[in-house]
């Protein structure tokens, strides 16, 4: 059978203005690719790199003609994921048209239209797998594991209950070679960038656990992995990074070190194997602090950066979302990092009860930091999250149709315009503090245009958010 895998292009400016400063591969169809029996042709594709998508998408259709269709995206982008469905449906109406990713783990019943012939939750090889299997076979598509059918017979209790995720150990290497990997580019932070080189390096993602065990009220991924930290064998990640031919590597986990047994076992894996990369990691602030020598010995291998949640400038504001650390750790973690040549992307979050002084407070703490990559976005509840279940009946915008993590859910503390002028000047305050900046790194001139470019083109959509109402 032809099978399309589709990634789809957001509608949201907030989220296309990104692509200039980090667009990674879309891994989790190389995931879902590679659990595909042999003898099918499968092929991606990315509409985040279409200029007319849906012009594009419907030309793939009709040219190729696939047999399946999988669609996968964020809980933004379900609007879109079934817009791409109803295409599907009128031009090729016998294809069968598949939907996974988060937003259909969290929230399958959004799916629950004529559209979709079935929606897979959690982990997406083993079903998606078992669904071409059946299909080949003439079989219909009931009883798969962890596979929702829309329609009449749609299962409400099964969707309410979480997935269970395998043993990470059963994924399959994902199929890189179903994508052309130079678009895939994202600004390097570096406390020492090696002069004259690009600060936007080819970058490919690599899993090495899934899964957390904190309860950050905001979060669903302890929801999701039954507050376990999954892992993958180290010998396997190591084979992965081998075989890359990139030099850049960004770990997308939910929190690389948090099994610290396995991120040991991992850095003396990459080792063993004189493996030569740059990495880029997220961390809780306390696990740097309870295990510095592990922050060393990654430094060792190539540990460039590490991903610090920050969230909030009060330790009350930590508590109120189950943060279970504070404005200290925080900052004796980014402290510790820098010492050992770890730079720091420190992520903030801007609440719409914000008021005037609470984004001066945020911008005076930013520009008093030592050097740092600074992002921030507005507080944004998982789906599923308990925080969201606690705030989504005050929610003002459709939903789903803003859940991008840049536009405030609920009402504003000041007018939503000024609310969103007020955001936007805090990336120009981060701006300020970026360690390729403050330490004066030279690199290529077509790389500062790029980032002045990329920086006016973001900061201009944060303004503009107001109008998305």
């Amino acid at each position: 059978m032809r099978i399309l895998l589709v990634k789809p292009k957001p509608r949201l400016e907030t989220i296309r203005k990104l692509r200039a400063i980090i667009f990674l591969e879309p891994l989790e169809l190389g995931y879902v690719a590679a659990a595909v029996p042999t003898g099918h042709d499968v092929r991606v594709l990315d509409l985040r790199l279409s200029r007319r998508p849906a012009r594009d998408f419907v030309r793939v259709l009709e040219r190729e003609r696939p047999e399946v269709v999988g669609l996968s995206g964020y809980t933004h982008e379900s609007a879109t994921v079934k817009a791409l469905a109803a295409a599907v449906r009128r031009i090729l109406p016998r294809t069968r048209v598949v939907v996974g990713g988060h937003h259909a783990t969290v929230l399958p019943a959004d799916f629950d239209e004529e559209c979709f012939d079935a929606i897979v939750r959690g982990e997406g090889c083993a079903p998606f797998r078992a669904i071409i299997e059946a299909i080949a076979r003439g079989d219909g598509l009931d009883g798969i594991e962890n596979v929702l059918l829309p329609g009449p017979g749609f299962d409400a209790a099964a969707a309410a209950r979480m997935p269970v995720y395998p043993d990470l150990s059963t994924l399959p290497v994902p199929r890189r070679d179903l994508w052309d990997p130079s678009p895939y580019q994202c600004i390097w932070p570096t406390e020492e960038h090696p002069p004259w080189k690009t600060i936007f390096p080819q970058v490919a993602l690599v899993r090495t656990s899934f899964g957390c065990r904190m309860d950050c009220s905001f979060c669903m991924v302890p929801s999701l992995s039954g507050r376990r930290h999954l892992t993958r064998p180290p010998e396997d990640i190591a084979d992965e990074l081998a075989s890359l031919a990139q030099d850049h590597v960004y770990f997308c986990d939910d929190e690389t070190f948090l099994n610290e047994a396995h991120a040991r076992q991992v850095a003396e894996a990459i080792a063993a194997r004189g493996i030569r990369k740059r990495y880029f990691a997220w961390a809780r602030s306390t696990t740097v602090n309870r295990r510095p020598e592990l922050f060393r010995l990654w430094r060792e291998i190539g540990l460039d950066a590490v991903f610090l949640g920050f969230e909030a400038i009060s330790d009350a504001d930590l508590d109120r979302i189950s943060k279970h650390s504070t404005v200290a750790d925080n900052e004796r973690a980014h402290a510790a990092l820098r010492e050992m040549g770890i730079s720091v992307q420190a992520g903030f979050m801007v609440n719409a009860g914000f008021t005037r002084r609470d984004f001066r407070n945020l911008r005076d703490y930013m520009r008093r930091m030592p050097p740092a990559q600074i992002t921030c976005t507005v507080y944004t509840p998982s789906p599923g999250s308990p925080a969201w279940h606690e705030e989504r009946s005050r929610y003002v915008c459709p939903p789903f149709a803003l859940h991008d993590c840049m536009h405030p859910l609920t009402e504003t503390a000041i007018p939503r315009r000024e609310f969103c002028r007020e955001f936007a000047a805090l990336s120009a305050a981060g701006a300020s503090r970026n360690p390729l900046r403050a330490n004066n790194a030279r690199f290529p001139v077509r790389d500062i245009v790029r980032i002045v470019w990329a920086a006016r083109g973001y900061a201009g959509a944060l303004r503009r958010v107001w109008r998305d109402y």
